[in-house]
């Protein structure tokens, strides 16, 4: 049996600012700590628009979240002097991503996801984005079991004691360990297989006169709303004639419909 656990530092609910750049030719960050994994034998140089040069000590991945979506930035350069981290539009465009920029914003989507990355251009015209970087890698842990007949009980989708004795008793399942029936009662077993009273097919007490007894009911809220902006049903049903009238309403009110209209009508 296999259990999948995350481990995460404290660092990471830390939001870090990612400037999206059209010019820029590589993801780069200068940050080593948001690195999950790092290639350090990558040495490399980039040149700025001011013609100067740094130098790159790494080539490596990192985890990104942005609104709860979590995804892998591939192939981003580590350059240590770098003041601010950069996304490359032409990267991401080489790897599948599709950029809409229109209306003060500039929206990334994903092939399969959808909208991943969206941003509001800032008062120096400028895209960033805020995003939880995670350097810590996923887990695989193990658990083990002393009570084999109760494994293979659930592995087998909670199959009866007899049932993994008659696989037992005819070699039908390669690897099935021999094990004695579990003393323990499976309590999933017991709450699926309880029984519910059915519901009556007649009702004990029926009214004998109109409006004796009226059911009401109330459904919505439906969206897209009507033509008219309603959003709600509200119906009666006379227990005795069986007659409905119903009401389409704009709001969740109960109240707005008197029983003395009906009654007119």
């Amino acid at each position: 049996m296999l259990l999948m656990a995350l481990v995460e530092h404290e660092k990471t609910n830390i939001e870090h600012t990612w400037y999206l750049d059209s010019w820029c030719s590589n993801h780069m960050c200068g940050e080593r700590s948001l690195f999950c994994e790092l290639d350090s034998n990558f040495i490399e140089s980039v040149e700025l628009g001011n013609d100067s040069k740094l130098a790159v000590r790494g080539k490596g991945k990192i985890r990104f979240e942005v609104n709860s979506i979590v995804f892998v930035i591939l192939e981003v350069f580590y350059v240590p002097d770098l003041k601010n981290n950069l996304l490359s539009l032409r990267q991401l465009q080489e790897k599948g991503m599709t950029m809409l920029i229109q209306h003060g914003k500039c929206k990334i989507f994903h092939a399969f996801k959808g909208l991943i990355i969206e941003s509001r251009i800032t008062q120096n015209r400028m895209f960033c984005v805020h995003a939880r970087c995670s350097s810590e890698e996923q887990k695989c842990l193990s658990s083990s079991t002393t009570n084999q007949a109760n494994l293979w009980h659930c592995r087998y989708g909670h199959l009866d004691w007899n049932g993994l004795r008659l696989l037992q008793q005819k070699g039908m399942v390669k690897g099935l360990p021999k094990f004695k029936g579990s003393q323990t009662v499976c309590e999933d077993c017991l709450k699926g297989r309880q029984h519910r009273d059915p519901f009556p097919s007649e009702s004990s007490w029926r009214a004998s006169t109109t409006f004796q007894l009226v059911h009401a009911d109330i459904c919505g809220s439906i969206n897209p709303s009507s033509n008219s902006k309603k959003r709600y049903l509200l119906t009666f049903i006379d227990d005795f004639s069986r007659k409905i009238w119903i009401y389409f309403l704009a709001e969740n009110q109960r109240h707005s419909i008197s029983l003395k209209v009906i009654k007119q009508e």
